[in-house]
């Protein structure tokens, strides 16, 4: 009788085990590019609790970043795709992910949508699909706050100026094609470029207006914009080709419209008055969770 209880315990217990096995996997969550897409009572598209992935740089001021004293993830992408994860019952899961090459993982299906304050071109979109354009954009000049030789865009095409910009951005291009490589100074990353017109190692840079006004906040001692606008394009979240989820971002862009959540979170991160700085930022930090961190951080014990 012993052993038969034993065995019967044990016969339990694995039953037991494997049930809840089988729960798991039952009420695991679905990728939102696989669920069916049905209407809420709001009205909008409601996605079941899917798991939607995003990804995303976190070290691109003001859109993304990583509280270097909390470890927080923050920024304008986090608190636009949060609030939407709300709307429209999905849940976020961010991807730490480099820029160089996150518009090609995207369209290879990596992830089921990109951020990181992408420029709607052409070219782009030939490899994947776009939202609609959730913010106009205006491309400028950037200087050394005590600069007074570069007043515009002219100053740089007619005069032997250093300009610094990051690789793989429409920066990047159109400092090209306005002003030659050779007057070019490419950088991995936007901050690195910034910090050489700060330094004097570059004369300028040529950024995105709302990143721009985002890394002025709190260095207004540092840099200004200068000259007017260079470009006229959108910022738009990239998506696979052919990615069902592209109507449900539309859907979701249009509400945070009309009910002026998208106003209010654009004036929180598009102003001078957005105070972090890229020294708040960490990304080698015991503190940052390991997947946050550099692929070259190590941290001493």
């Amino acid at each position: 009788m012993e052993v038969y209880n034993l065995k019967s315990k044990k016969t339990l217990i694995l039953f037991f085990a494997l049930a809840m096995v089988a729960t798991a996997c039952s009420t695991a969550a679905v990728p939102c590019d696989e669920v069916e897409i049905t209407t809420g009572e709001n009205g909008l598209p409601d996605l079941d609790g899917c798991e939607f992935t995003f990804a995303v740089e976190n070290a691109y001021l003001p859109f993304n970043y990583i509280d270097a004293t909390t470890g927080e993830a923050m920024g304008w992408d986090y608190d636009v795709f949060n609030y939407m994860g709300e709307l429209m019952n999905f849940t976020p899961v961010y991807v730490p992910t480099a820029w160089d090459g996150m518009i090609q993982a995207t369209a290879d299906g990596q992830f089921m949508i990109a951020g990181d304050g992408i420029t709607i071109t052409s070219e782009r979109d030939e490899i994947v699909d776009f939202s609609d354009g959730y913010i106009n954009l205006a491309q400028r000049v950037l200087v050394a706050v005590g600069n007074t030789e570069i007043t515009s865009i002219e100053d740089l095409k007619n005069n032997d100026f250093v300009v610094a910009t990051q690789k793989g951005t429409t920066n990047y291009d159109y400092a090209v094609d306005a002003l030659g490589a050779d007057k070019v100074k490419a950088f991995d990353d936007f901050n690195f470029a910034i910090q050489a017109v700060i330094s004097g190692d570059a004369d300028a840079s040529i950024i995105d207006e709302t990143a721009g006004l985002g890394y002025m906040g709190a260095n207004k001692g540092d840099v200004k914009l200068v000259g007017g606008d260079l470009t006229s394009e959108q910022l738009g979240f990239a998506f696979p080709n052919g990615s069902p989820l592209v109507d449900v971002i539309n859907q979701g862009l249009a509400e945070m419209v009309a009910n002026g959540e998208l106003d209010k979170i654009n004036a929180k991160y598009f102003s001078p008055d957005f105070a972090v700085t890229y020294a708040d930022i960490a990304e080698c930090d015991e503190d940052i969770p390991v997947e946050y961190r550099p692929d070259d951080c190590v941290i001493e014990e």
